[in-house]
């Protein structure tokens, strides 16, 4: 599956489904921190280009090791 497959988000969706402003989604277009489409003169965000950009900021857990008791 390509990034642009699927469906294609307005700006507002994409903030939506961010659970952030409008205006952070706009600035992730503006510097192309986001794949996004032109569609004449609307720009669109294709649902896998979103799944793309969240799963690139997931940071795994860490896990501690064990310590051993010192005496």
């Amino acid at each position: 599956m390509t990034i642009t497959a699927g469906r294609l988000l307005t700006v507002e969706e994409t903030a939506e489904r961010l659970n952030t402003s409008v205006r952070f989604t706009r600035r992730l277009i503006e510097e192309r921190r986001i794949t996004f489409v032109h569609v004449g003169r609307h720009v669109r965000i294709p649902e896998a280009a979103l799944e793309a950009y969240i799963s690139a900021g997931v940071v795994l857990a860490v896990v501690p090791r064990s310590r051993k008791a010192t005496r």
